[in-house]
């Protein structure tokens, strides 16, 4: 049985488990990280896998990490959360591990590890969508993690969907993730809070009546407690989630949307308005089939499992 390492390098702890071929987490260690220079960053991630080689006979290693990964999974081009750019991870964590090394995009891994163990399986043609506090997500086809020409495919946040739209951090306007993420959902919720009070009592409550105290946990739980315009702030984040999907459809056909992500723990208070409107928009939707709307499974080892799973791939 091989086993492998999957790697999840956040900014400021780094996770890391082995991992059998029928995606059974063995053990899993933690290694805080504080993301001050590249070298700090490295030395988490060989720190993490040698505790690991420690106890386990592993034949390779798959690094999952927040960022632009090159087309030969072998160095990171640039991460927004990390002071990493054009390292070259396979070669500096091989050598010093001794190990065979993959590096990839931490969505197109965790979309991976769906694909193989979680919400997507069974499926061959499957779409990860992350809604946390931005949108990302991967894409696998006919069985094939697609990662493009330049291995940046799948940044679905920054699709555009509305033109003139909210500005976005990546200098665009109306990209996807102004409309349909956590910050999204907060951003609106604490608009309201401000301008019509009376409106989110509920939520003011438990931010203690500070409107910038609202997170997006408050409004998950407030919803599921019933709250109406908690409902509705997570409603109009899983109409924009549906109505983008259908548009996901027309260029990618796939059998299986996996919605993942923080804000997914609301389940199908974000979910079924996510159906309903994905419906509605889907071109041609009465002649053709539908595609299902499913949570995500593995949580946040997605990316350590896909990871470690695509450690073993050829």
């Amino acid at each position: 049985m091989e086993l492998t390492i999957g790697v999840d390098v956040g900014g400021t702890k780094i996770a890391a488990g082995v991992v059998d071929p029928e995606g059974k987490l063995l053990e899993k260690v933690r290694v805080e990280t504080p993301a001050t220079t590249a070298q700090a960053v490295e030395s988490g991630i060989v720190a993490a896998v040698r505790q690991l080689m420690e106890r386990h006979q592993v034949a390779s290693v798959g690094l999952a990490v927040a960022g632009f990964v090159d087309e030969h999974r072998s160095t990171l081009r640039f991460a927004p959360n990390l002071p990493m750019v054009e390292r070259p991870l396979r070669k500096i964590v091989g050598e010093q591990v001794g190990l065979p090394v993959v590096v990839e995009n931490d969505a197109n891994a965790a979309a991976w590890g769906e694909y193989r163990f979680g919400g997507g399986r069974g499926n061959h043609d499957v779409v990860l969508i992350t809604v946390g506090t931005g949108l990302g997500g991967g894409v696998v086809l006919k069985g094939q993690l697609l990662r493009g020409a330049f291995g940046t495919a799948g940044e679905f946040g920054h699709v555009r969907m509305v033109p003139g739209g909210l500005p976005c951090g990546c200098g665009n306007h109306g990209c996807w993730e102004q409309y349909t993420s956590g910050s999204a959902l907060i951003r609106e919720a604490r608009f309201l809070a401000r301008t019509r009070p009376e409106e989110v009592g509920g939520l003011l409550a438990l931010a203690g009546g500070d409107p910038e105290g609202i997170t997006g946990s408050m409004i998950t739980s407030a919803a599921q407690h019933g709250d109406a315009t908690a409902r509705d702030l997570l409603a109009d984040v899983g109409r924009w989630l549906g109505e983008g999907i259908a548009d996901l459809a027309n260029v990618l056909d796939p059998a299986a949307v996996v919605v993942g992500g923080g804000v997914s723990d609301a389940g199908d208070l974000l979910l079924e308005p996510a159906r309903v409107a994905y419906a509605a928009m889907l071109s041609a939707g009465a002649h053709r089939p539908h595609l299902q709307i499913v949570a995500a499974e593995l949580g946040n080892d997605a990316g350590l499992l896909g990871a470690a799973d695509l450690a073993r791939v050829p």
